[in-house]
Parts: C-alpha cells; sequence; structure tokens
C-alpha cells in the first residue's frame, strides 16, 4: 500500500513538473519588475542621449557646420597710411620739419573671380553632410554593440530561468527519493550520488547570475548610467521568426539606407567640387585700390589703381592634378563600400538563415521529446525499470538540449541584429 501511494504521489508530481516545463521550453520569461524594466526602444533613446562616444561624434558635424561660416567669409580689405617727406634735419627758420610732409591713405580690397567664394562653400557644405553620414555610420555600429549587449542580458536572463526551473525540478526528485531511500527502496550510494548532482545544478544557477550580472554592467556602461545593478533590468522577446524577406530585398535596402555608403557617394560629390575650386584658384584676382593723399601746395588727391597678378608659373597645376585624382580615387572607395555592403548583407542573411534551420526542429520536437525523455526516464527509474545512470543522463540531456535552444535563440537574435546593422536600419525587430 505504501508504495502504491508513493507511486501514486510520484506520477502526480512529474505531471506537474512536466507542465512546468513545457511553459518553459516555449519561451515564456519572467515578468518584469513594473517601472524599471526598459524596452529596446527605450535602452536606444537612453544610448543617444547619453552615450559619451556618441555625443563627441556629433560635435564632429557642428564643427563641420562652423567651417562652413570661414568658407563663405569675403577676403578682408586692405587699409594703408603714409607719411613721406619728413625733413627734421633741413628745417630753416622759415620751413617747419613737417612743411612737406605728404600725408596719404590707401584702400584695397581683392575681388575673387569665377565663384571661389561659391565653391568653397558648397565644398564645406559637402564636407558637413559627409559628416552627418560619418555619424550615422558610427551610431550605426555602436546600435549594433547595444543590441548584443540587449540580447546578452535577455540571453542571460532565460538561462538563469533555465537553471533555476531545473534546480527546483532536481529539488522536488531528491524529495521523492529521500522518501524511497526512507521506505528502502532505494540504497544509500543512490541517494548519496543523487544529492552530490545537486551541486552542477547549483553551479549553473550561480554561473548564471554572474553572467546576467556581468551583461547588466556591459549595458549601463554604454548607456552611461548609474543606476545599481539590482534595480536595472530589460524586457523584451527572446524568441525567434523563421519568416525572412528575399536576399535582394534586404540588398536594395542596404544600398538605400547605409550611411557609410552615403558618406562614400558624397565624398565622390565632394571630390568634384574640390576639383572646380582648385580650378577656379588657378584663375587670376585682381586687387582693386582707392588712395587719398595730400600734396602741398595742392591740398587734396585722389587715385584709383588696380594689381593684377601674372600667373606664368603658380597656376595651381599641383592642385588641379591631386583634386583630379582625388575624384578616381573616392570612386575606387565607392566601388569597395559597394561590394562590402553587399559582403555583409549577404553573410549575415546566411547566418540568420542557417540559426533558424537549427532552431526549427528544435521548436517542432526536440525541446518536447527532451521533457518527454525526462519524465518518462524519471518515472521509470522511481518504479524500478531504469538504473541510477539512465535517470542522471536523461536530466543531463536535457539540460543540453534547453540550454542549447535558449544559445541557439541568442545567436540568432545576434545574427539579426548584424542584419539590421549590414542593412542600416532594423529589418528585424
Amino acid at each position: 500500500m505504501q508504495r502504491k501511494i508513493q507511486r501514486g504521489f510520484w506520477l502526480v508530481v512529474v505531471t506537474a513538473l512536466g507542465a512546468v516545463a513545457s511553459a518553459q521550453q516555449s519561451g515564456q520569461q519572467p515578468a518584469p519588475t513594473p517601472g524599471r524594466s526598459l524596452t529596446w526602444e527605450k535602452v536606444k533613446d537612453r544610448f543617444e542621449q547619453n552615450n559619451p562616444t556618441l555625443l563627441a561624434d556629433k560635435l564632429n558635424v557642428d564643427e563641420s557646420k562652423a567651417q562652413e561660416i570661414t568658407a563663405h567669409l569675403r577676403p578682408n580689405p586692405q587699409l594703408g597710411l603714409l607719411s613721406d617727406q619728413i625733413t627734421p634735419f633741413n628745417a630753416g627758420p622759415a620751413h617747419g620739419a613737417f612743411a612737406y610732409l605728404l600725408p596719404s591713405a590707401t584702400l584695397s580690397y581683392l575681388y575673387e573671380r569665377d565663384h571661389k567664394r561659391d565653391l568653397r562653400l558648397e565644398s564645406a557644405k559637402k564636407a558637413t553632410g559627409i559628416a552627418e553620414s560619418t555619424h550615422q555610420d558610427l551610431e550605426r555600429t555602436m546600435l549594433f554593440t547595444l543590441r548584443g549587449a540587449f540580447v546578452s542580458m535577455l540571453q542571460a536572463k532565460a538561462v538563469l530561468k533555465l537553471a533555476t526551473d531545473d534546480l527546483e525540478y532536481y529539488d522536488h526528485v531528491l524529495v521523492i527519493s529521500r522518501d524511497r531511500f526512507q521506505a528502502g527502496d532505494i540504497a544509500q550510494v543512490d541517494l548519496d550520488r543523487l544529492e552530490l548532482q545537486r551541486v552542477q545544478y547549483e553551479s549553473d544557477v550561480q554561473t548564471a547570475l554572474v553572467n546576467l550580472r556581468t551583461a547588466k554592467i556591459q549595458l549601463l556602461t554604454l548607456l552611461d548610467d548609474r543606476t545599481p545593478v539590482e534595480q536595472f533590468d530589460v524586457d523584451g522577446v527572446f524568441d525567434f521568426s523563421d519568416q525572412l524577406l528575399p536576399q535582394d530585398d534586404f540588398r536594395k535596402i542596404a544600398l538605400d539606407t547605409r550611411p557609410d555608403l552615403k558618406a562614400a557617394m558624397e565624398a565622390v560629390d565632394k571630390a568634384q567640387t574640390d576639383h572646380k575650386l582648385a580650378v577656379a584658384n588657378g584663375s587670376t584676382d585682381p586687387t582693386f585700390s582707392v588712395d587719398v593723399g595730400r600734396n602741398p601746395p595742392i591740398d587734396l588727391y585722389f587715385g584709383v589703381g588696380v594689381s593684377i597678378p601674372l600667373r606664368i608659373f603658380d597656376r595651381n597645376q599641383g592642385e588641379k592634378l591631386r583634386t583630379k585624382l582625388d575624384i578616381d580615387r573616392n570612386q575606387k572607395l565607392l566601388d569597395a563600400a559597394q561590394a562590402q555592403v553587399y559582403s555583409d548583407v549577404d553573410s549575415a542573411y546566411v547566418t540568420v538563415v542557417s540559426n533558424v534551420t537549427l532552431l526549427l526542429p528544435y521548436k517542432a520536437k526536440y525541446l518536447q521529446q527532451a521533457v518527454r525523455v525526462r519524465d518518462t526516464i524519471a518515472f521509470s527509474y522511481q518504479q524500478g525499470g531504469a538504473s541510477l545512470l539512465d535517470f542522471l543522463n536523461a536530466q543531463s540531456e536535457y539540460r543540453a538540449t534547453e540550454l542549447n535552444y535558449v544559445n541557439l535563440v541568442g545567436a540568432y537574435l545576434t545574427a539579426a541584429a548584424q542584419l539590421n546593422m549590414a542593412v542600416g536600419r532594423e529589418v528585424i525587430q
């Protein structure tokens, strides 16, 4: 009668634990702490507002805009003052030292031809466009790092939940095994081996706690946030989707949105403007002047003049050639950037597809099989139909299967973030 009661109790426990395991493998997460968990959008907003590296790089755009002011400035006029024919050593009684003083003032201005000033402003504005695209590209790469830290924290939470559930399940096994030992159903050595195995589950929990804390620290560092680790948490879907756009669609999106590719295109455009400016700088700029003076016995006079440099030797030949070569250089860099876009998208896409291919059979059958094998072997062991080694192996296989699934989901989310970075925007949430 006692053995029948124990068997009935064990059947109820196995059924309940099987339901817990089914909920666990379906990807359910513990409820986040209200008011403290951050979604991905909130994490991204905080990152854009607080990350010092991103904020420092943003100042480069402001500096480039300030250079537009400098590029559009006109040349300053020149003022020259002259006092001539001062005779302090030849002054007679009828003449003073300043009797023949010749004062004069000259005002001159350099006139820039061939739209030099407009071309300088155009080149500066295009430099600002490149700076903005470069800043967006830095944000793109840093968002991938941020997304990786976010995924690592979700993965660490999932592993911790798995380890905690496994420890709770095994503690129930130990309770029943101690009852069986008291009833003389198992030997002392079997109970000792079962209790020694609990150390592995405790170790898994502690390792998961450390990994979760480390992931929190990494994410807080990127956010430049001083929130205590214990009060910081994130909330997100830790799962995968097998719905993907065709690879060519991702390529087209990347060609339209990648900021580094846009910066390469703008660099070609700026190089063409710089070549036009170099040609314009090779032209002659005259200097017009007006002078006013006093020449005794004539009271006042004025004159006009023009100064024209003779561009015989220096016609800015070096800059003309350099800027012309720079157009070809930037065009080749643009071609390399386009090839890199295709490479990034294709590599990230095949990685995502590979992870989805591995995850589908896990969700379709492997997880359910792992739970079923574990519970069946556990029940059989309690009835004396399986050995202790079979029971421990079934437990180990279940843990390995569940952990592999969690790690594969983390790898999928990381690969999805890689694809988002390769495309230039979030195409997979």
